[in-house]
């Protein structure tokens, strides 16, 4: 997939589905950018064997030089902490539901607005967020289940929110998301 040719500043989210392309795409698009000077920050935890080994896979795909900071929660003070002007998170659908399993809902709002403060205060030359879009299936059954997708939701609204530019992953391709216009009709004059 074509990485975007640009690296001018700021926050740019990646979301889509699983195996979409997102993960594949900022680790292109950070190496195209910081060529070795990239700090990854991971939020995935080792909880099983079939987890363990994914995380093995995705360090083996990303360059050895690379800075990596595990932050399965304070991402902020991750941020804060990174090396280089260039960094990736993977993933925001993780950090979510780590801060959501731990301490709750509440906690999961600030991991969130704590990472887009420290994001905004570091004001990094590049940096990517990856995220899942959870919401596009059926309600889920489970109440915890229900108040994940509708937690990932307003997170991934609020990092959109936030950031330069936001893309859309599905079947390895990406189309770029444009803000919501203020009416109905100028959401013609998009096109």
């Amino acid at each position: 997939m074509p990485i975007p040719t640009t690296d001018s500043g700021g926050l740019v989210l990646l979301l889509g589905g699983a195996r979409s392309g997102k993960s594949q795409t900022a680790v292109q698009w950070a190496r195209a950018v910081g060529r070795d000077a990239v700090t990854f920050i991971a939020t995935a935890q080792a909880l099983d064997d079939e987890m363990a080994a994914r995380i093995q896979r995705h360090r083996a795909e990303r360059p050895a030089a690379w800075e990596t900071l595990e932050a399965p929660r304070d991402a902020a003070r991750a941020v804060l902490r990174a090396r280089h002007d260039v960094i990736v998170l993977d993933c925001l659908t993780l950090l979510v539901a780590n801060a959501l399993l731990d301490d709750g809902p509440a906690a999961a709002r600030r991991e969130v607005q704590d990472l887009l403060e420290a994001v905004h205060t570091r004001q990094p030359r590049l940096m990517l967020l990856v995220s899942n879009e959870v919401g596009l299936g059926i309600v889920p059954e489970g109440r915890l289940a229900r108040a994940y997708r509708d937690l990932l939701g307003w997170a991934n609204q609020q990092v959109r929110a936030a950031a330069r530019a936001a893309f859309f992953f599905v079947a390895g391709g990406m189309v770029p998301l444009h803000p919501v216009p203020p009416s109905p009709w100028q959401a013609f004059a998009l096109r």
